[in-house]
């Protein structure tokens, strides 16, 4: 698996309607909602006093419109890279996480991952193509930030593999994944 060669940056896009309702997204293409756009400014300003060489972000709409917000303030262009588009949530698209969590007598979101459905995408494979695209990037860019624009499935993908656990991830709120002598950690960025 190709590894980040060193720090980056991560932001989830602002908050959809179905992220208001407790829906798996996943591939589909929600756009986002007033919440998420005003998500996507109060971004900006924590990202304010970071270099950014590149912001990259996830084919989805809700990922392409909160990039587009910050690029537009500090000067940037948008690129898009589907190596940090959402997990396929198959079957589960669109359904409740509340009650499949209740289905599976599941409490803890980080156990979703064990009940994801065989016509979806590996949780494994998400990880995969995620760190692998921001290693490309990586190289692309060598000593500058990096902003990835995507989603929560794939950050808490990376983290997991990276820190060995999953965050809490709000939307909006940009995260440095940063290298912590041979290891990880993931820090909001304030």
């Amino acid at each position: 698996m190709a590894l980040p060669s060193r720090s980056f940056l991560c932001l989830r896009h602002g908050t959809t309607d179905w992220n208001r309702q407790g829906r798996f997204q996943g591939l589909t293409d929600n756009a986002l909602n007033e919440a998420g756009i005003a998500q996507a400014r109060v971004a900006v300003e924590r990202l304010a006093g970071v270099a950014l060489a590149a912001i990259v972000a996830s084919p989805l709409r809700r990922a392409v419109q909160t990039a587009e917000v910050v690029a537009a303030t500090l000067g940037k262009e948008v690129s898009i890279d589907a190596g940090i588009i959402e997990c396929d949530f198959g079957s589960l698209e669109g359904q409740s996480i509340r009650e499949t969590m209740q289905q599976h007598g599941i409490t803890a979101m980080d156990d979703l991952t064990s009940v994801l459905p065989a016509d979806g995408e590996p949780w494994p494979a998400v990880s995969e193509r995620a760190l692998r695209c921001v290693a490309t990037w990586q190289d692309r860019h060598p000593r500058t930030d990096i902003l990835f624009v995507c989603h929560d499935g794939v950050m808490q993908a990376m983290a997991q593999v990276l820190c060995g656990g999953f965050f809490e991830n709000r939307h909006g709120t940009p995260f440095r994944y940063a290298r912590n002598g041979d290891g990880w950690k993931v820090e909001q960025i304030d």
